[in-house]
């Protein structure tokens, strides 16, 4: 009995092995980091229809003063009033991505608004991502503004 349950528990560990997709692929991440590009982009440019390709239709945001847009046609609106009331220079640069199987990540980047004045508003920005009908696309956004330095 003992050799049986041996062998049994080698069977699980070699079948585990070789059926695990690894979740932390470089085109995966290289995929993501491209999403974040393109999101910073449409928000720069203001391209309605670069943000309704990459964010899913029940994207949910919520920004640095505390207001939730829920829906695609709320997000899109917000961003495009966001962008047009606080002028700048925007960039996002991804410090981290987090897969939580092989659909879903969490990706945390730096976000910066350089005003027309030279100051720079630092902040950070989580997105939730996952791949919907094979492409990554955004779920969700959470931008704060650190406390402290």
């Amino acid at each position: 009995m003992k050799t049986f349950a041996f062998l049994f528990f080698l069977h699980l560990i070699n079948f585990s092995a070789f059926c695990q997709n690894p979740l932390n692929t470089k085109g995966e991440s290289q995929e993501i980091i491209d999403l974040i590009s393109s999101y910073s982009k449409a928000r720069e440019t203001k391209d309605t229809v670069l943000l309704k390709e990459i964010l899913i239709e029940d994207v949910d945001q919520l920004v640095s003063s505390g207001v939730w847009r829920k829906g695609l046609a709320e997000a899109v609106q917000g961003m495009m009033e966001s962008s047009t009331s606080n002028p700048g220079d925007r960039t996002l640069k991804v410090e981290s991505i987090r897969f939580l199987d092989p659909d879903a990540a969490i990706v945390d980047a730096r976000y910066e608004i350089k005003n027309g004045d030279g100051t720079v508003r630092k902040m950070w920005s989580t997105f939730v991502v996952v791949t919907e009908t094979g492409q990554w696309k955004i779920s969700a956004i959470r931008n704060m503004l650190p406390a402290g330095d």
